[in-house]
């Protein structure tokens, strides 16, 4: 085979083809190259291909070429991560360090914590980058001249750029591992004060104990304000929430182990946690509160087997933020419904007031159990309907949490519908339906009740108007106008209350616990 001889470059007859062909395949690979003022644009996925291949070729250039590699011995006290890519001590040139040398004096954001490069890696980064500029200038008048580079000057660039590579890898790497390790700190304390925990498990309710606790809580919030990038990432859900679970589950005589043999599948604990959820609906909150947090211990146990594949970037690791997900969910209902007793004590009260309704109007037992999209629509009218039949606590005190427009400031117990206009004409209203109904048709006191209630759940059609005169009729349809115009509000006012204390309704009528599900066994264990 002839080959073209181009003026005086090193490159002659007795050249080796095997360096002659990496020069060529080198040259091919540049054109490709996507380059702004000399640096490579590897944001696309075209100029990031472009690039991995350019640097395969100048691998193969300088191995052709019988360069020595630079020393790389420092690899070997890389951590086990950054070991599986820098398996061994060849070049192993990579877009991701190069880019990071061009991107020398931007912030490492982790976590919310800003690093930023010492100034060794940043002098280091500068002349990384001086090498690179110099082989694309080199080939790209090559390129222009439609010839090869001088085999000496080729040579010398590739030399200088393996040094160049080898100091700035071995510094940046040891910083991002130091970074990490930094990053994980938080995870490690987690897991420090589990174990802490768990040593203290015998000595359950001492001072002792309660301390590790709240440290462990403490550390779940600090986690989940990093990682729980899918809800707010709150870090003020402190340990008076799990306390006054653990207090409401001690009354029904459940314990933790109780909540965590029911979440494992375990027959008798979901029956004791059953019996104790029909005795008081609230108790379920709780079991949740508990649950949660159990989860969220078995996996800081599970983490600590595997800290190394423990992403440094905390929100990328799915298993911790599904935790997080449904830690903070049922920590935020038990903010509310738990800690306060009064509002724990409105749901029982609701609940058993939907349960008798659900005695009136059977239907409204399915809305609840398929949640039917009626249901939304259907539970405020009752919620409102219920308040209008008992204004006072805890109902009352429920109502002014979700509309708290509608009452005094000053009334800090007094709860009162006459403090609102609007309250008071439908409380007023209500009375005067009530006393009619039951007045006009010489019906026992249950009749009027149970009219309106299957109103509000049926609608008119089969509510039983028909022994009803047309305007005792028009009476009931005002009320409940008045009463849907109050209901809309209850749900648009503060719609993730409303939504957070419907979904807490609805949970509790059927009787049941949705947040065990970490708790099961088997499966693989996800970081």
């Amino acid at each position: 085979m002839l080959r073209r001889l181009v003026g005086n470059t090193g490159w002659s007859s007795t050249s080796h083809d095997a360096e002659y062909e990496a020069v060529d395949h080198l040259l091919a690979t540049h054109r490709h190259l996507l380059l702004d003022g000399g640096r490579a644009e590897v944001g696309s996925e075209e100029g990031y291909s472009a690039c991995n291949t350019f640097l395969s070729a100048v691998e193969k250039t300088a191995k052709a070429l019988g360069l020595e590699v630079a020393p790389r011995a420092y690899r070997k006290k890389f951590s086990a991560n950054y070991r599986a890519l820098f398996p061994d001590e060849a070049r192993h040139y990579r877009v991701d360090v190069l880019e990071a040398s061009a991107d020398q004096h931007s912030a490492i954001w982790v976590n919310g914590d800003k690093f930023e490069l010492s100034p060794e890696a940043i002098c280091h980064a500068e002349a990384l980058q001086k090498s690179w500029m110099d082989l694309t200038s080199l080939l790209e008048g090559c390129a222009a001249d439609g010839t090869h580079p001088a085999r000496a000057d080729l040579v010398c660039i590739l030399r200088s750029m393996d040094d160049a590579w080898a100091h700035f890898e071995h510094r940046y790497i040891a910083e991002l591992i130091n970074i990490e390790e930094k990053a994980r700190r938080l995870m490690i304390q987690a897991v420090e004060n589990e174990l802490k925990l768990e040593q203290l498990e015998e000595m359950r309710g001492s001072p002792e104990w309660k301390e590790a606790q709240a440290s462990l809580v403490q550390c779940v919030a600090h986690l989940n304000s990093v990682a729980n990038f899918r809800r707010k990432g709150r870090d003020d859900l402190g340990s008076d929430i799990l306390e006054s679970a653990q207090i409401v589950l001690d009354r029904v005589g459940i314990t933790s182990k109780e909540v965590v043999a029911a979440g494992e599948g375990k027959g008798w604990a979901q029956a004791t946690i059953s019996d104790a959820i029909s005795r008081q609906a609230g108790v379920s909150l709780a079991v949740d509160v508990v649950a949660s947090f159990e989860a969220m211990r078995r996996y800081l146990q599970g983490v600590k087997k595997c800290l190394e594949r423990v992403d440094p970037h905390l929100c990328n690791n799915g298993g911790l933020v599904a935790r997080l997900v449904d830690w903070e969910e049922s920590w935020e209902v038990g903010a509310r419904y738990v800690r306060h007793a009064e509002c724990q004590e409105a749901i029982c009260d609701l609940i058993a007031a939907c349960h008798a309704a659900s005695h009136l109007a059977p239907a409204f037992t399915t809305m609840c159990t398929d949640c039917d999209a009626e249901l939304f629509l259907v539970l405020p009218r009752l919620v409102i309907l219920f308040c209008l039949a008992k204004p006072t606590a805890p109902r009352g005190g429920l109502l002014k949490g979700l509309l708290p427009h509608r009452y005094l400031e000053s009334a800090e117990s007094k709860l009162e519908l006459t403090d609102d206009p609007e309250l008071a004409a439908l409380s007023y209203q209500f009375k005067q339906v009530i006393d009619q109904l039951g007045s006009g048709l010489g019906t026992s006191d249950a009749y009027p009740w149970t009219l309106l209630v299957r109103r509000s759940v049926i609608g008119a059609a089969e509510a039983g108007y028909q022994c009803l005169q047309h305007d005792l009729r028009d009476q009931v349809e005002k009320l409940m106008r008045g009463v849907e115009k109050q209901s809309l509000e209850l749900q648009r006012h503060c719609a993730e209350d409303w939504n957070q204390c419907s979904s807490v309704l609805v949970q509790c009528f059927n009787g049941g616990s949705q947040k065990q599900v970490f708790l099961s066994p088997g499966g693989k264990f996800q970081v």
